[in-house]
């Protein structure tokens, strides 16, 4: 950070703490803000995560106890508008102080002059006399970037990215590994097993490297599910359609069902089942954690359409069998109501 910036930020207003707060007070406030402010609360919202940055910014320079001291001399210098000078015999002013303590000067050690008049009768900003300490020639000093003994070094966490990728069925049920490019950087990405369409996988330490020997941020990954033939996810159950035939509905069956994982498991279809009757099949779905979806089989009755002379016979005899039955009987009533 510019040393114009520590005077023009005021790093206990952005918390909403007095100047004489304790350290406790601030860790709070810092807490609270950060959690209000915070860019997974408010996505895509560019003035919460500028003032999640600011709050950040506040509380890394408050709760150090030198850059805080470092922080109230350069803002209490800003606010009087005095000149900084010692001769060789005088006592070294506040200002002073704190420039000597971070080059090694001391009680007994040399002192630095510091004036805010430059050569031409004008007075010079903040920048320009840190610019004269290190030779500057005009330039602005960045104290952020200054890594010196009780310097102002700030670390700064990196940013967040957020990409999608799209994954087989297969894959969500059972997790896998994908290869992604973000931002130009190849990375190969763990997707955890049991994932469904829409869900956003947060992978720590993959976003934009931080500052300061900060962490990295996050990447947020948007899971897409392709669609599959026989099954889908709804949360952590596995459904399908299990097509059976009008005898098999009637009479009742054993029915064969086949998985992903390869196995199979053996459902009874209960005699005079109809077309979308559910049955379920406990810790047959996804699993999340330590816990383990079921599978929902929803029936659906088929019918044949290449039936030999012999099968449309049947059928016209059962038909037949079958009488006065009519299976909507009750439709236009139950419409009525």
């Amino acid at each position: 950070m510019a040393g114009q910036d520590w005077m023009e930020k005021d790093f206990y207003k952005v918390l909403g703490v007095k100047k004489d707060a304790d350290a406790d007070t601030i860790k709070k406030a810092y807490r609270k803000l950060a959690r209000e402010n915070h860019p997974d609360q408010h996505p895509g919202d560019k003035a919460a995560e500028e003032r999640f940055k600011n709050v950040g910014e506040a509380y890394k320079v408050l709760s150090d106890p030198k850059q805080r001291k470092q922080y109230d001399a350069i803002r209490a210098m800003a606010g009087g508008g005095a000149r900084f000078s010692a001769g060789p015999s005088g006592g070294a002013s506040g200002f002073e102080d704190l420039f000597g303590s971070m080059f090694g000067g001391g009680s007994g050690g040399p002192h630095v002059r510091f004036s805010t008049s430059n050569a031409g009768g004008g007075t010079g900003g903040f920048d320009d006399i840190l610019s004269g300490l290190f030779g500057g020639g005009g330039a602005t000093f960045d104290a952020g970037s200054f890594a010196g003994p009780g310097g102002f070094s700030q670390a700064r966490r990196g940013s967040d990215l957020a990409t999608k990728t799209t994954l087989s069925l297969r894959q969500a049920v059972e997790g896998t590994t994908v290869k992604m490019t973000v931002e130009g950087r190849s990375m190969t990405v763990r997707i955890p097993a049991g994932v469904s369409g829409g869900q956003k996988i947060r992978l720590r330490g993959k976003g934009r490297p931080g500052v300061g020997g900060a962490p990295a941020g996050d990447l947020v990954v948007t899971i897409a599910v392709d669609k599959h033939p026989v099954y889908r996810i709804e949360g952590k159950n596995l459904h399908m359609r299990l097509p059976i035939s009008y005898p098999e509905a009637v009479q009742g069956a054993k029915v064969n069902v086949p998985l992903l994982d390869g196995s199979s498991v053996t459902v009874k279809v209960p005699a005079g089942t109809s077309s979308g009757a559910n049955l379920r099949v406990r810790k047959r779905g996804l699993v999340k954690g330590r816990t383990k979806g079921d599978l929902i089989i929803e029936i659906e009755i088929a019918t044949p359409d290449n039936l030999t002379r012999e099968g449309r016979e049947a059928v016209k005899n059962l038909a037949q069998a079958l009488g006065d039955w009519d299976p909507r009987s009750q439709l236009a009533e139950q419409v009525r109501q």
